[in-house]
């Protein structure tokens, strides 16, 4: 079947995904520059120290952090070791299991995503300032029913 032949509401959808996933590029190289510049962050480490400051009492096991951030449970300890190194995020066992780890934002990683936060903000209003308030609510609502609760 050529291109020409399939539904148009496949045709739209398709061309939905690939139009956020160049969109999704250049957000991430954008914040990546911008984050890095200004405070030696990468997006990824904000995503990360963003979710344990929303997190109850600020830490995440490691597991379900790599799920949040769409990684594996190595991918996440790889992530996390410079943020320990830097005194960004500490690394906490579970009283209870000493299988459990958890990360745990500390006060100096409040402060710089506190910081960044601010730079985050700036910057995607930036590359928002065109769109209509009424089509980003729409398209917040469309991304949260492909990404799921919470994300």
């Amino acid at each position: 079947m050529s291109i020409d032949q399939a539904n148009p509401a496949e045709n739209a959808a398709l061309d939905f995904c690939l139009r956020l996933a160049r969109a999704h590029a250049t957000v991430i190289r954008r914040l990546d520059t911008v984050l890095g510049g200004h405070h030696g962050l990468s997006f990824g480490d904000f995503m990360l120290l963003q979710h344990l400051s929303k997190a109850p009492g600020g830490r995440l096991r490691r597991v379900d952090l790599a799920e949040r951030q769409g990684l594996t449970a190595s991918g996440v300890t790889r992530t996390l070791l410079p943020l320990e190194k830097t005194g960004l995020v500490a690394r906490l066992a579970d009283e209870r299991d000493a299988r459990v780890g958890f990360a745990a934002i500390t006060p100096a990683g409040h402060e710089l995503l506190d910081n960044a936060m601010l730079t985050a903000r700036e910057t995607c209003a930036e590359l928002l300032r065109h769109a209509p308030q009424d089509g980003l609510d729409a398209l917040t609502l469309v991304l949260g029913n492909i990404a799921g609760p919470g994300a």
